[in-house]
């Protein structure tokens, strides 16, 4: 049977959902505020090449069966709405709903009686029950039970989003039983490995822990770098051995970046803090810190490796060799790497960029010098965490 679907927001992982979702010979519709994407799906182009495997879906059916646009009317009579909008967090690091309330309250007053809702937006435990169904209940004048509700958190990796959504299991939990049972009959039809939990508080949960565990092991790989660099030890070669089924430690970094891992531990910690729980996310927020401040280690680390060369420290050209959260993912939202490169910027070095990622333009408009590893005295790959000196 072919369902009409539609999913709001086509960015990073809304877009690659969409086409899977095509390819699974559904109608869909998506919606998004960039009017430019929109054309650019509807003929075929796809605007997320980094994305593997999603360049042929989007030729397939760009236009056809996957028919965007900025306007929700288009959405109208849809059996299914499933919402990945952006949620980021204010300079207090307080969950900011502003554009999920948006979306959600459009929602509202296009869906029908037996409509199915989906958050997959990453939210803070109790949001879907909570204001979620408030707002569309406002909007529509319908109540749940009229209309069905359900969290189904994305667990997608950008760069390889087409193969976690056919592989990688998901989960999905409703804001009461028929809505979790409804929902999941839905995306049954198109996810292959899908699991029903009790509720959309526990699907919540699920994502959030997810995120918590990997900046607090991170956090800890950090650490013991920075302990291990002290004791002058090899730090990966002891990681290589220490490493078995009963241990995994992460690899260091010069941080943590991107939408997902530093931001989710914030919606526990606010939580705890609202009511004045605060002993309860001490290691949540000691992660936090020490994963934000590890551009302060490299960056005197930059710092000491030019003191080494005979010259002036202001006249030391150096070169950060990356400014995305990740290798592979365009992308600075809680950057470190980008981070890192303003800090020096700011202690007065000559700074320059490359990433393959982001063109000469492209880095200039951030405020930033573009020039490779070849003109400079030392060079700094922060994927690698490795300081070269090239002249």
């Amino acid at each position: 049977m072919v369902w009409t679907i539609s999913v709001i927001g086509l960015g990073n992982a809304g877009l690659p959902l969409s086409a899977v979702i095509a390819e699974n010979g559904h109608s869909v519709i998506g919606v998004d505020v960039d009017e430019s994407r929109c054309a650019m799906i509807n003929r075929g182009e796809n605007p997320l090449p980094q994305e593997i495997g999603l360049d042929e879906l989007i030729r397939r059916h760009g236009g056809r069966n996957l028919k965007a646009t900025s306007n929700y009317e288009d959405a109208r009579g849809s059996e299914l709405f499933i919402v990945i909008v952006p949620l980021f967090v204010d300079e207090g690091n307080n969950p900011d709903l502003s554009i999920i309330e948006g979306a959600l309250r459009c929602v509202g007053r296009v869906i029908s009686p037996g409509s199915t809702v989906v958050m997959e937006t990453t939210v803070p435990p109790g949001t879907t029950a909570g204001p979620v169904r408030g707002w569309l209940e406002e909007e529509s004048g319908l109540s749940l039970g009229e209309f069905y509700l359900a969290h189904s958190p994305e667990r997608i990796m950008s760069g390889y989003c087409i193969s976690r959504l056919r592989e990688f299991p998901k989960v999905i939990g409703g804001v009461d039983g028929v809505s979790g049972e409804k929902a999941f009959q839905l995306y049954s039809r198109f996810i292959p490995n899908l699991k029903k939990v009790s509720s959309s508080e526990v699907a919540e949960l699920i994502k959030v822990m997810e995120g918590c565990y990997r900046d607090v092991n991170i956090s800890l790989a950090n650490e013991l770098f920075l302990i291990a660099e002290e004791l002058g030890i090899d730090f990966y070669e002891a990681r290589e051995y220490a490493n078995h089924e009963f241990c995994h430690i992460h690899m260091p970094s010069t941080g943590v970046g991107g939408h997902c891992i530093p931001v989710y531990p914030w919606f526990l910690i606010k939580e705890m803090e609202r009511r004045e729980r605060f002993d309860s996310v001490r290691l949540l927020r000691t992660a936090r810190e020490e994963n934000d401040g590890m551009i302060d280690f490299w960056a005197e680390r930059i710092v000491m490796a030019s003191l080494k060369l005979d010259l002036p420290l202001s006249r030391v050209r150096i070169c950060i060799e990356g400014i995305s959260y990740r290798a592979g993912a365009k992308g600075l939202y809680h950057s470190r790497n980008f981070a890192l490169a303003r800090l020096l910027m700011r202690k007065g070095l000559a700074v320059s960029v490359s990433d393959s990622l982001y063109s000469c333009e492209e880095l200039e408009a951030l405020g930033l010098r573009a020039g490779g590893a070849e003109g400079c005295h030392i060079s700094f790959d922060p994927y690698a965490l490795k300081i070269k000196y090239n002249l």
